[in-house]
């Protein structure tokens, strides 16, 4: 009997260690029969196997509850790295690719996908899948309600289907049935991606087999969802970060943009100011917009003629692009851009002054147009302003010159000081020039005269109805010639002029010398006129007493001053009688000899005299056509002075 109990306790123990080593060892369930069938074999009696039996289907489950576990921890550490790896993941796309690709690996199955919805068209279109080979399949749309997936995002619950083309419960379409069917799908489970209580997709797993999924899969596939569900959230809002941050620099650029384009109307207002206040010209404009906008501008004149520029090389004529870009912008009166031209017209009213050209592509900031517009402005207020200056100074030197030749005798100290505030030295020799020219041609007469006498340092006037210019200078003909081809270019026909020297009364003459000289000076165009020398320049070396003879005025007293006037003024100042010694000296033949003895006076007195008559009249007196002149002023002194001399 002891031995008998002895036997069947072995036995067991053997049983029990047979049991504990199985599990140890993770050993199939099938394994578990053997323990039994040796105990069995030993003989055991049939109530101890029977509580044999009843152990080993505790130690079975057992294997099932560790199993379980095992698969559990397995899943978590799975869920795990998979929440670490969408983490680490900032872009949108690349977390959906993930959360497919780590569905269809923990779940095992062929294909895993994702759909979500689209608020356009109110449905859901497929976004990401893997393991996937049909192009119907990858571009499916599921209306709410339809197929599964449809189902999922309208319940916001797991569905499950061990063969979706024939279960019933499921909304089926003909697209989202043909794509099943190329797919070759079989099984599907999807659950929703939830965000709080909204459904922002739906994750699948699928295979081409039937299939049972069981809730452990699928409370797998909703873990690893909701994870999804978070991470795509995550990225949602990195990607409005994102765009909010790009918006952000976009508005922040933008701002930039307009305070550096606030600072520059800023700046050109004050350039513009600044060029107001001093008076400054076209050059100072080009200048000033080229420093502004970082471009070279030209700036041409009502006529097209470039009078500015900001380049090195000064302005250059404009070629046929920008004349263009310079007729479309005077048409429309406002900017215009023509190729890489902007053109501004600068005008004041209906008047156009002039044009701003700026070297620049149609992509100008509009800010920048607007300071070329500004520019525009300031250039027509300055070219009105310099036109006005110029204008006035042309008025104060003609009147100036008219006082000059119509009453030389007025206060000649007055007239010397006005001269001198136009920077005018009356003290030096002078050269007057009388021009004529056809009707038609006199106002650009007028002007060309006008702005010759500003830049060379003299006078012009319209006097007598004639053009009249005073430069400094003691040649006649060479002064009259330049000023011939100056004006001949101006008007661009050819003119009649008329000049003589105020050197030609002697040093000191002052004013009266001026009118003397305009006076032979008219007689010389008169004289070209009536020879039929229309078209020529004349001085009176050129002319002599033909000049007197030929002329409209037959201004006799005129020419006598003109010739001898030094000598009767000197004769009545110092009761000499030099005209006398002259007319006594031609009438002997310039000899000495001869002259003293028909003026009865010593020798010495003639030598005398006429050292005084070269003083005042020059040394050329007793030469060529001059002294024929002086002769023929001399005798017309002597035959009538009371007639002809005030």
């Amino acid at each position: 009997m002891d031995e008998r109990v002895g036997s069947e306790s072995a036995a067991v123990a053997a049983f029990g260690r047979a049991l504990l080593d199985l599990l140890h060892d993770e050993a199939p369930a099938l394994e578990f029969e053997r323990p039994l069938l040796a105990a069995r074999a030993a003989g055991l009696p049939a109530e101890l196997l029977a509580d044999l039996d009843a152990a080993r289907q505790v130690a079975l489950s057992i294997r099932g509850e560790l199993a379980q576990r095992r698969r559990r921890e397995a899943e978590l550490a799975a869920l795990f790295e998979t929440a670490s790896d969408l983490a680490s993941l900032h872009d949108l796309d690349s977390v959906l690719r993930a959360i497919v690709r780590r569905a269809r690996l923990l779940l095992g199955t062929d294909i895993a996908y994702m759909t979500v919805p689209d608020p356009a068209v109110k449905d859901t279109y497929m976004r990401v899948t893997s393991g996937s080979v049909s192009a119907a399949f990858q571009t499916v749309r599921l209306g709410l309600g339809e197929g599964l997936g449809g189902l999922v995002a309208q319940r916001a619950a797991p569905y499950a289907t061990a063969g979706y083309l024939g279960d019933a419960r499921f909304l089926h379409t003909g697209p989202i049935d043909h794509a099943v069917r190329e797919e070759g799908l079989v099984a599907i489970l999807g659950v929703p991606l939830l965000l709080g209580n909204s459904v922002i997709g739906v994750l699948f797993a699928a295979d081409r087999r039937h299939r049972t999924f069981g809730p452990e899969e699928v409370s797998l596939l909703s873990s690893l969802a909701a994870h999804a569900a978070i991470a795509i959230d995550a990225a949602n809002a990195l990607d409005e970060t994102r765009t909010a941050l790009a918006e952000l620099n976009a508005a922040n650029e933008l701002v930039k943009e307009h305070s550096a384009a606030v600072e520059r109307a800023a700046l050109a207002h004050h350039r513009f100011t600044e060029l107001m206040l001093a008076g400054g010209g076209a050059e100072d404009v080009a200048q000033a917009v080229s420093a502004l906008l970082g471009k070279d501008v030209t700036i041409l004149s009502a006529q097209d003629n470039p009078i500015a520029a900001s380049s090195l090389g000064g302005p250059a004529p404009p070629d046929a692009a920008t004349l263009r870009a310079v007729a479309e912008a005077r048409a429309a009166r406002r900017a215009v851009c023509s190729g890489e031209r902007w053109a501004v017209p600068a005008t004041a009213g209906s008047e156009h002054l002039g044009t701003l050209v700026l070297h620049a592509g149609p992509d100008l900031p509009e800010a920048d147009r607007l300071i070329l517009e500004r520019a525009a402005m300031v250039c027509a207020l300055l070219l009105l302003m310099r036109r006005s200056v110029t204008e006035a100074e042309h008025r104060l030197r003609g009147d100036l010159l008219s006082d000059l030749l119509s009453a030389p005798h007025r206060d000649a100290g007055s007239l010397r000081d006005r001269a001198l505030r136009l920077n005018v030295d009356l003290s030096l020799p002078h050269v007057v020039v009388v021009i004529h020219a056809e009707d038609v041609f006199r106002p650009r007469l007028r002007s060309a005269a006008a702005h010759l006498a500003a830049t060379r340092h003299g006078l012009a006037a319209n006097f007598e109805g004639a053009a009249v210019v005073l430069l400094p200078g003691d040649d006649a003909s060479a002064v009259g010639t330049e000023v011939a081809a100056t004006l001949k270019a101006a008007v661009g026909r050819p003119i009649t002029v008329g000049a003589a020297s105020s050197a030609r009364h002697g040093p000191g003459a002052g004013t009266e010398a001026i009118a003397a000289a305009y006076l032979k000076a008219r007689r010389c165009v008169e004289a070209l006129l009536a020879l039929g020398r229309a078209g020529d320049v004349a001085s009176p070396d050129e002319l002599g007493f033909l000049g007197m003879l030929l002329s409209d005025r037959k201004d006799v007293a005129g020419f006598i001053r003109s010739a001898i006037g030094p000598l009767i003024d000197y004769d009545a100042a110092k009761g000499t009688d030099l005209v006398q010694t002259v007319a006594a000296y031609f009438g002997a033949g310039g000899n000495l000899s001869k002259t003293k003895d028909a003026l009865h006076v010593h020798v010495n007195t003639v030598t005398q005299r006429l050292d005084r008559v070269t003083r005042l009249l020059g040394a050329d007196w007793q030469l060529g056509d001059r002294a024929l002149e002086i002769r023929l002023a001399v005798h017309l002194h002597r035959i009538g002075a009371e007639r002809w001399v005030a």
